[in-house]
């Protein structure tokens, strides 16, 4: 744990303590202490906490204990942040973000069984919710790099678990637990993270165990199984090989872990890339019913391009959509609609097949505001009751009627969002 007492921005190798075996980091990186930055969130927020009091009829003088903070943790790469004109410092092309969000504060007053919320985020997505902690150039998939900037992040998160602040709030001091989420980060980041191989590893989930080919027979039915401790475990006996197995046994046995997890991330979807690999599966599903290829054992990358062209001038005409650009996820939300269905109905030769592709696009609708909602139980109760049936019906779909598609590969996402419970 850093040693500064500064408050303000520190060193963000600062509390990073060098071994014999390693190297100095080089790179440029700045940070706030974990529990400075808590406690700077917790006072903005000083307010909302005394009005959340009042609202529940709590006398705020008694509580002065048992308040819980929900904080969810973010981390992703910035892109290119090259400087591209002027004769500033030469620093790395890239950048990487770690931030977190106060999700929710609940008090659990003396004599009561249960907890009370006091403040909720309304939009914990929002950038102005979301406060930044560290900010390294760095690439994301220097998974060395990220875990020496990283480390003292860590360290200082997991004091903070078996430890309570104490701070004044509303003139009175008041202490606080702490509850961390790693919820925020998409497949790239979490792979870093819990110590995965990249996202073409024949081990195509973050989630359970499942390979590629696997996957592709069976998308549905599956249960989360990896967890933060099981890929500690499993890094130790890569890197030991207790048994004394060839390169492949030892692969499979540790199921893809090739890295020591150093952050623990929880078991989530990423909405963006959800719309976004979904998007694209339609694209492809279109693709294939509108040349009806189904019948073709073999069609040449010539038939393919011209069968791409032509559904590509399709979007172009009726939906104003060019899928030739990188799919973001606004055009990705546009092609996942019912308009879009009908936008192509016209130039799928089979009625059966159309039918069939509108099913499969009002399940999928079906399922979308599941994995969109912070809070689905709240907010789409009946979508969020009827997401495990329509999953497994989706499945079962796509395993017969397009079952041409799946023939030993499938994207992460689709399996992702798709086959878990």
């Amino acid at each position: 744990v850093s040693s500064s007492w500064n408050v303000g921005i520190i060193d963000g190798l600062s509390g990073w303590t060098a071994s014999v075996d390693d190297v100095p980091a080089d790179t440029i990186s700045r940070r706030f202490r974990y529990d400075v930055a808590l406690v700077s969130a917790l006072k903005d927020l000083e307010e909302d906490i005394m009005e959340g009091l009042r609202e529940r009829g709590l006398d705020d003088s008694t509580c002065t204990s048992g308040f819980t903070v929900v904080v969810k943790e973010s981390c992703d790469g910035m892109g290119d942040v090259s400087e591209k004109h002027g004769g500033g410092p030469a620093v790395p092309e890239k950048a990487v973000r770690f931030s977190f969000t106060v999700m929710s504060v609940t008090v659990q007053a003396e004599g009561e069984e249960e907890a009370v919320t006091i403040f909720q985020e309304q939009k914990p997505n929002s950038e102005l919710s979301c406060r930044p902690l560290c900010l390294m150039f760095v690439d994301e998939s220097d998974h060395e790099m990220l875990t020496a900037i990283l480390g003292p992040v860590v360290a200082e998160r997991r004091a903070m678990k078996e430890s309570r602040l104490i701070l004044s709030i509303g003139g009175l001091l008041r202490s606080f637990r702490f509850y961390f989420r790693g919820t925020g980060y998409d497949e790239k980041m979490v792979r870093e993270m819990e110590g995965l191989e990249a996202s073409g590893s024949t081990y195509i989930c973050t989630l359970c165990d499942s390979t590629r080919a696997e996957a592709s027979q069976n998308m549905v039915l599956h249960s989360i199984t990896r967890s933060h401790d099981e890929n500690l475990e499993r890094y130790e006996i890569w890197r030991t090989n207790p048994f004394s197995e060839s390169a492949e046994e030892l692969r499979d046995r540790v199921k893809g872990v090739s890295a020591k997890p150093f952050m623990e991330t929880q078991p989530t979807l990423d909405a963006l890339h959800c719309d976004i690999g979904n998007a694209t599966e339609f694209y492809k599903i279109f693709h294939k019913e509108i040349v009806e290829m189904y019948q073709y054992n073999n069609p040449t990358s010539e038939e393919r391009r011209r069968w791409r062209v032509a559904l590509d001038k399709q979007f172009r005409t009726k939906k104003k959509v060019n899928p030739l650009t990188w799919l973001n996820g606004k055009t990705a939300r546009r092609l996942t609609t019912n308009e879009t269905v009908e936008a192509v109905s016209e130039t799928v030769p089979s009625e059966e097949r159309f039918k069939a592709t509108s099913e499969l696009t009002e399940l999928y609708l079906q399922m979308k505001p599941v994995w969109r909602s912070t809070c689905p139980t709240e907010d789409s109760p009946d979508y969020f009751c009827r997401y495990s049936y329509n999953s497994q019906l989706r499945g079962e779909f796509l395993c017969t009627t397009i079952k041409s598609r799946y023939e030993g590969k499938i994207q992460n996402y689709l399996q992702k969002f798709m086959a878990h419970k």
